[in-house]
């Protein structure tokens, strides 16, 4: 009758009876939920879906499938941050991005196979993210850090390389299609469609090559800047030690059902937007929340316990896998698939976008932040919600 604790979160490994296995399924009961909603609308989903025109039908559906999507993209963050812990930074960073990003690319996916084409729901999405994050996402976790530590410091040479790689990436996908001149409207040529998506895939390989390998130290902490960080944060846990699999094995098992589901998804937003005629921003700003929400936790959390590096490695990270992974995918899908793109973004949303990376880049331009920074990423946010509902 023997078993092994694990510190982190209480991963017991069971060697017979009496072991916690009991205890870690508990602590994971929403992976039945979601198994549970799979099989519901594998079995139910045509029965269901036929009933959208009743508002409240529609409703509950979409509230049910958003919300399971973002309950297992939450739980995928805590098992990737446990992740994080124990690889250290970048590769636990890298993980949870990846994750989410797969998430994003799925959901994308579905929406664009799935009833008449939305041509602008990509570029919306991705403006969507780097709104969310970029402005909702930074201006929380400045503002969460401040309150408790004042000030906080970064690697500038960290921030520097993401919006090194963010900023060309977002201007030539979502600002350069509105002054092309070889196709008319914000679109681009067969030839520019090609290029942009071997430039977002390289860009990125590039990226993720030095931020592993050679200048790995520009996305962690130096050796007295973390002893400052632990000074400041007494009682703060050490790192958990342990294995790696379980977590990584509840991170693919959390995964798993959200492919089906992001497919599933697809029809209340579907329906939104073609039979209801609601704006295509709304739907980008939906599956946008189901990516960004579940990080914005993680960056809050670990601004708040004066991880700001690890804040910064989060939603620069997930910006940056947002564009430079999901524009190529998504631009491969339309060739094979015939579905027609439009990416430039139009009148209002070009401004935020290029207001959005300027303010940024001075936010990050220092090393330190302050609640002063935080407090205008959150006017920008405001004024985005305001810009898609009018208020």
């Amino acid at each position: 009758m023997r078993s092994r604790h694990v510190a982190g979160h209480g991963w017991v490994l069971p060697f017979g009876p009496g072991s916690g296995f009991a205890a870690q399924a508990r602590r994971e009961w929403f992976l039945c939920v979601s198994l549970a909603t799979c099989l519901i609308f594998w079995a139910q989903g045509t029965a269901l879906f036929g009933r959208l025109a009743a508002p409240v039908v529609l409703a509950a559906i979409f509230a049910w499938l958003f919300a399971v999507i973002l309950g297992s993209g939450l739980a995928v963050v805590r098992h990737a941050e446990q992740l994080a812990l124990r690889l250290g930074e970048p590769y636990g960073t890298l993980i949870l991005t990846l994750s989410v990003t797969l998430i994003e690319a799925m959901s994308i996916s579905a929406v664009m196979l799935h009833g008449a084409n939305n041509p602008t729901l990509v570029s919306e999405t991705l403006f969507s993210v780097i709104m969310i994050v970029m402005n909702g996402m930074v201006g929380f976790s400045l503002v969460a850090g401040a309150w408790r530590h004042t000030e906080q410091r970064h690697n500038l040479l960290g921030a520097n390389a993401y919006l090194g790689v963010i900023v060309p990436l977002a201007v030539l996908s979502l600002v350069m299609p509105d002054f092309t001149m070889t196709t008319p409207g914000p679109t681009f040529s067969d030839a520019q469609t090609v290029f942009l998506a071997i430039a977002a895939a390289s860009l990125y390989a590039v990226f993720l090559l030095l931020q592993t390998t050679r200048h790995r130290g520009y996305f962690t902490f130096g050796e007295s800047e973390h002893a400052q960080a632990q000074a400041q944060a007494p009682g703060e846990p050490g790192a958990p030690s342990g294995p790696v699999w379980p977590h990584a094995a509840m991170l693919l098992a959390y995964l798993a059902p959200v492919v089906f589901l992001a497919e599933q998804f697809a029809h209340p937003v579907d329906y939104l937007i073609e039979t209801l005629r609601q704006p295509v921003a709304f739907g980008g700003l939906a599956m946008a929340l189901i990516v960004a929400m579940p990080e914005a936790l993680g960056a809050v959390r670990a601004a708040r316990a004066n991880h700001m590096q690890r804040s910064i490695n989060i939603f620069l990270g997930s910006v940056l896998s947002t564009i430079g992974l999901t524009i190529p995918i998504m631009l491969i899908m339309s060739e094979f698939t015939g579905v027609s793109l439009t990416l430039g973004l139009q009148h209002s949303s070009l401004v935020m976008l290029l207001l959005t990376l300027a303010v940024s880049m001075v936010t990050f331009a220092s090393g330190r932040t302050n609640a002063l920074q935080g407090a205008v990423h959150l006017i920008l946010f405001a004024c985005y919600l305001g810009l898609i509902f009018q208020f």
